[in-house]
């Protein structure tokens, strides 16, 4: 399986996945606000994995974003941190997560 088809197949199998390094404090920020919320998802340390180097350049050549953390919810590009926070500020990310099926929807 090439980086590119490994990458792919984890998006399209987690409703949420995050691109990340252990020691990136961008990627540690995304971490917390996903448990903050509740939000259950796979972290791919990309520091820990044999082909996470080339991981991140197939990520690259995908979405045109080589910076981590890099973030998919229900198979759609998010982004990175800042990117992720925005959604959240403006409302837009719990919808996306509850959509996913990575959160159990709110009660009123």
């Amino acid at each position: 399986m090439t980086a590119m088809e490994k990458v792919k197949e984890l998006v399209e199998s987690n409703g949420l996945v995050v691109f990340s390094k252990t020691w990136c404090s961008y990627c540690i920020r995304v971490r917390d606000l996903f448990n903050e919320i509740g939000a259950k998802g796979k972290f791919v340390q990309l520091d820990e994995e044999e082909d996470g180097e080339d991981m991140q350049f197939a990520l690259l050549e995908w979405t045109g974003q080589r910076t981590v953390p890099n973030v998919f919810i229900g198979g759609e590009h998010v982004g990175g941190c800042d990117d992720t926070v925005r959604k959240h500020r403006r409302e837009e990310l719990i919808p996306m997560l509850e959509s996913a099926g990575v959160l159990e929807p709110r009660k009123e």
